[in-house]
């Protein structure tokens, strides 16, 4: 009986989890929708400055010549 009222909980416990779960689903996905937004943003302002960096370096090679 102790075994089986175990196994009880343990699916109660797995079906209230699945429940959040699902509740949690459009939460989750907005915040990877999000995320991949800022990723991008800050990806976006390295690769200018890095660009702006090259730039700069070619031109002081430029002017030791």
């Amino acid at each position: 009986m102790k075994a089986f009222l175990v196994g009880l909980l343990f699916l109660l416990c797995i079906g209230v989890f699945t429940f959040i779960l699902i509740l949690l689903a459009p939460l989750l996905l907005g915040l990877v929708f999000v995320l991949r937004l800022f990723i991008f943003l800050a990806m976006g302002i390295f690769f200018i400055w890095l660009l702006g960096k090259f730039i700069i370096w070619v031109w002081e090679e430029i002017k030791k010549l």
